[in-house]
């Protein structure tokens, strides 16, 4: 056997360890016969060439980027430890931020080749947290800039909110005086 061929069946047997941790897998394999690290392997290949072709390319992105860090965060908050609490509740901050920004230049960013498999690996970066690069963009981008115009973004809510509760006010008054 050759290295690579050695670290092909290392990584398949880490994958074997960790996809045993899922009865559903398990119960996958006993009933069909096979190996449930050929499904996850075709699942992914699957899912990578969706996002890498772009058929499918901004759903599959989108609930990547959705789906794993929302279960995340439940079980972060239904642990003792704060540190997963602070990983994810940052993760969900940068991802509001590149959501806001991406909607403001989609009609421009859908024209680069494999955008979505390159918004795809962003994702895996921000969220996997041995890359820690939720955190990162927080650190180096967000916090700056959020820490220097604080009073103007505090000013603008509360006039915002005066002006939301001004016309609650005149829509409940104006539905009472009618009835």
């Amino acid at each position: 056997m050759d290295a690579v061929q050695v670290k092909v069946r290392y990584y398949v047997a880490q994958l074997e360890k960790e996809l045993n941790k899922v009865p559903q897998l398990v119960q996958f394999e006993a009933a069909t016969g096979v190996p449930k690290t050929y499904l996850a392997l075709g699942a992914g290949s699957f899912f990578f060439l969706m996002i890498f072709f772009n058929f499918a390319g901004q759903l599959f992105s989108n609930l990547l980027g959705f789906v794993y860090p929302a279960y995340r965060s439940f079980k972060a908050l239904e642990s003792p430890e704060k540190e997963d609490d602070k990983q994810w509740l940052t993760y969900w901050t940068v991802y509001g931020f590149v959501s806001i920004v991406e909607s403001f230049t989609d009609v421009l960013l859908y024209w680069f080749p494999f955008y979505f498999f390159l918004k795809t690996v962003f994702l895996l970066w921000l969220m996997i947290p041995s890359f820690n690069g939720a955190a990162t963009i927080y650190n180096r981008v967000l916090r700056p800039f959020l820490v220097q115009h604080k009073a103007e973004i505090d000013s603008s809510y509360h006039n915002l909110k005066a002006k939301v509760s001004a016309v609650a006010s005149e829509l409940d008054g104006s539905t009472t005086a009618s009835q």
